[in-house]
């Protein structure tokens, strides 16, 4: 869905972050209303960092229901019940969700290799590919030499991806997505931002999405006040999800 941003294409903004379940269902639901949309191709897609908990750390020990029990006081066959539930909203969506395989890590690293992708045009391979890795497959999206397969996979050279990962390029910007993101009181994503007007929250059932695009396509250049957002599946800063 990136390409570089033309003066007459529709600008579509989305916050997101790579652990966050809802926000790779509402990718699926927005994809399965831009193929039906008839002017899909004017539609300039950027990806922007968010952090549903900047100071959870990275650890291959433990099950995602044992860091959700931890950090939410739920118990554990509870907490298994949650992310039954996801799976099943998922499958719906057609994504295969394993929890099972799930690695609890630091989504920081993840959203720095985004940002890079941004700069070529391959932010939205990448996340897709780091959703893909860490909701299906069971990788680290801490780890170095994952996101070094993963940017090879999506197109990056290797040597700038490890350069970046050796220092803290890119951070700045990771940062100031996130500083937007609180400036416009988004409290939870996916977040989806038209035209920086219409305002989208949660995963959404397509035919939201449809509608909100045929609105703020046929509104494109106008000055219009902005629409009240809609709630669907969200995932928060306090580490809700529903």
């Amino acid at each position: 869905m990136s390409k570089q941003f033309e003066s007459n294409s529709m600008k579509l903004e989305i916050w997101s972050d790579v652990m966050c379940p809802f926000c790779y269902i509402g990718k699926r639901r927005l994809e399965e209303a831009l193929a039906i949309f008839a002017n899909a191709e004017d539609i300039q897609v950027s990806w922007k960092s968010f952090q549903l908990d900047q100071t959870l750390k990275t650890d291959t020990s433990i099950s995602v229901q044992q860091s959700l029990s931890n950090s939410k006081g739920w118990n554990l066959a509870y907490a298994h019940q949650v992310t039954e539930q996801v799976t099943a909203m998922a499958a719906q969506a057609g994504l295969q969700f394993d929890f099972e395989k799930a690695v609890v890590a630091n989504s920081f690293n993840a959203h720095r290799l985004i940002q890079l992708a941004k700069q070529h045009g391959l932010d939205t391979a990448a996340e897709e590919a780091l959703f893909a890795a860490y909701f299906t497959l069971g990788q680290n999206v801490d780890a170095t030499a994952t996101l070094i397969e993963i940017g090879s996979q999506i197109g990056l050279d290797t040597d700038a991806v490890a350069n970046m990962l050796n220092t803290d390029a890119l951070s700045d910007s990771v940062h100031a997505d996130i500083y937007e993101a609180e400036q416009l009181q988004i409290k939870g994503v996916p977040f989806f931002v038209l035209n920086e007007k219409y305002a989208i929250s949660g995963a959404q059932p397509a035919e939201v999405f449809l509608q909100a695009l045929n609105t703020a396509y046929q509104e494109l250049g106008q000055e219009q006040a902005t629409s009240p957002a809609a709630d669907g599946a969200v995932c928060d800063t306090d580490g809700n999800c529903n």
